[in-house]
């Protein structure tokens, strides 16, 4: 596991053998990953935004190895186990990393700040 003190935030492009990515593009490919879990809500700081108008949703920082250490905030439904919730939204995010950047992620930490009630 890499610490967060080991890590670098993605501040400029990617560089993925002579193709650039902008920071923006890997965060939204873990965004659409997360949202696609069945069980999250939605991807979002709700209740650290309303504390601080900087905090985001997800954070990316590319490791001095390579690999990704992702951080996300999600909002789960009510009722889905969220320890399973978690696992497979951290398997989600790695896998869609690894396909599409080629790079693995080496830590998904997942931060579930609301759940949702169905509408009765």
């Amino acid at each position: 596991m890499v610490t967060k003190g080991d890590s670098r935030a993605m501040a400029t492009e990617l560089n993925l053998e002579g193709l650039d990515i902008a920071p923006g593009v890997v965060e939204t490919m873990v965004h659409l990953a997360a949202s696609e879990v069945e069980g999250v809500a939605c991807v979002e700081s709700s209740s650290l935004g309303k504390l601080s108008k900087s905090a985001k949703s997800i954070e990316v920082a590319l490791d001095d190895d390579g690999s990704f250490t992702v951080s996300l905030h999600l909002t789960a439904e009510y009722g889905r186990p969220l320890r399973q919730l978690a696992a497979a939204v951290q398997t989600a995010v790695s896998d869609a990393l690894k396909s599409q950047t080629g790079r693995a992620a080496s830590q998904v930490d997942v931060f579930i700040d609301s759940i949702t009630f169905p509408e009765q």
